[in-house]
């Protein structure tokens, strides 16, 4: 039977790991040798943008950007040195995404302490909105796999916030940064879902799968 299911594109950080993946393996391949392991470079990335937040709670957002930038490409390192070691595993994967969540909220929320402790209440509501929309993209996601079918679809995923976050950091722009990521993202949410629901509509109406019940 044909399969009537809409197709998802390649996602944007699949396509990154192949355009730098001459950059990765070495990479990856020159930490596994000094003997660090895929979880080492996982709580290195997560203690790294923890020490980002506070320089961003504490107002100092260059300072802070700098660090993300420096610290989040271990989150594709990670991976990439699971993968070298024939080692990657469904567990690595699921500490790999319960980490971006952490590594995301940890910087968005010292960005709401930060705005409520000068008063922009208005930036700080904005800012849960942000991450809101943050957890929702990978949250319907998680669900959509759950019941079968495939969701990485969407305009703001992980990557792409990091790129929108970080740089914004840097040159001190952060209510930029989280006023496009809570559009954005909650965006990406109901790309997310409407995805879902063309597949469900796709399955519930595909003809029935007779091709066995005849010899």
């Amino acid at each position: 039977m044909e399969n009537l299911e809409p197709k998802p594109k390649i996602a944007f950080s699949d396509r990154l790991r192949i355009w730098f993946k001459w950059f990765l393996d070495p990479t990856a391949a020159f930490f596994n040798r000094i003997g660090l392991t895929p979880n080492t470079m996982t709580l290195m990335g997560l203690a790294g943008n923890f020490v980002a937040a506070y320089f961003v709670a504490t107002g100092r957002m260059s300072t802070g950007g700098l660090i993300m930038l420096i610290t989040t490409p271990f989150d594709a390192l990670d991976g990439q040195m699971a993968r070298l070691r024939g080692d990657a595993s469904d567990w690595g994967a699921f500490v790999d995404s319960v980490t971006d969540r952490y590594t995301e909220l940890a910087i968005l929320g010292a960005l709401s302490y930060y705005f409520s402790t000068t008063g922009d209440w208005l930036s700080a509501v904005v800012t849960f909105a942000a991450a809101a929309g943050t957890v929702l993209v990978s949250y319907v996601k998680a669900r959509a796999e759950a019941v079968g079918f495939t969701d990485k679809v969407g305009l703001l995923t992980r990557v792409e916030r990091y790129l929108v976050l970080g740089p914004l950091l840097l040159f001190n722009r952060p209510i930029w940064a989280v006023w496009f990521i809570a559009i954005f993202a909650n965006f990406t949410a109901l790309q997310r879902i409407f995805f879902v629901r063309k597949q469900a509509h796709a399955r519930k109406n595909a003809p029935p799968d007779d091709s066995g019940s005849q010899q």
